[in-house]
C-alpha cells in the first residue's frame, strides 16, 4: 500500500481513494467491499446476523490482508476504533492519512444513505457524538490530516500527492 485512507463515513475516502489511485497510477481497494467479497454479504446483513464485534474481528483480518497489496486502501469509518486496527496502522510504515469533514458536511453526504448501519440505528445527536468520540482516534492514527470540506475530491488528492512526493523526498536526502 502506498497511503491508507481514514476518515469518518461521508468524509470521502473512497471517491478521493479512487482518485489518487487514478493518480499514482496504481490499485484502490476499498476496506468494505473487500470485507463485503470476503464474507460474501452486504455489511449491514453482517452486522444484523452476527454483530458489530464479529464484523470488527473480519475487518482485522481483512486490513491486515489489505495492506500487503500495492496500492492505496479507503477504510470503513469505524477501521481505527479497535485497538487492533489502529495498532496496526499506528505501526505501520504506510502513510495514515484522515479526511476530515465538518458535521454539516458529514451530515448532509449521508442523511439518505441507507447501506450505512450506524447511520440507519442512530439518530442525528448520536451520529454526530460518535464522530466526535472518533475524532481522537483517527487523530492518534493519521501522519496528515485533510479538512475536506471547502476542497473538491481531485484537490484533497493532489494535495495527498504533493505531500506523499515532500515525504519520500525527505526520506531519500536522509
Amino acid at each position: 500500500m502506498e497511503a491508507i485512507l481514514i476518515g469518518f463515513m461521508g468524509s470521502g475516502k473512497t471517491t478521493v481513494g479512487r482518485l489518487l489511485a487514478e493518480q499514482l497510477q496504481t490499485a484502490h481497494a476499498d476496506l468494505d467491499e473487500l470485507i463485503v467479497q470476503r464474507a460474501g454479504q452486504p455489511i449491514t446483513a453482517i452486522f444484523a446476523r452476527q454483530g458489530e464485534g464479529q464484523f470488527r474481528q473480519l475487518e482485522q483480518r481483512t486490513l491486515l490482508a489489505a495492506l500487503q497489496r500495492p496500492g492505496i486502501l479507503s477504510t470503513g469509518g469505524g477501521t481505527p476504533t479497535t485497538a487492533a486496527n489502529a495498532a496496526i496502522l499506528t505501526t505501520s510504515s504506510i502513510p495514515v492519512i484522515w479526511l476530515d469533514a465538518t458535521d454539516a458536511t458529514i451530515l448532509a453526504r449521508v442523511a439518505a444513505d441507507d447501506g450505512r448501519p450506524l447511520v440507519n440505528e442512530l439518530d442525528t445527536t448520536a451520529l454526530l457524538t460518535l464522530k466526535q468520540r472518533r475524532a481522537a482516534l483517527y487523530a492518534a492514527a493519521a501522519d496528515l490530516v485533510i479538512a475536506t470540506d471547502r476542497l473538491t475530491p481531485t484537490q484533497i488528492s493532489q494535495r495527498i500527492v504533493d505531500w506523499l512526493a515532500q515525504s519520500a523526498q525527505r526520506v531519500i536526502q536522509a
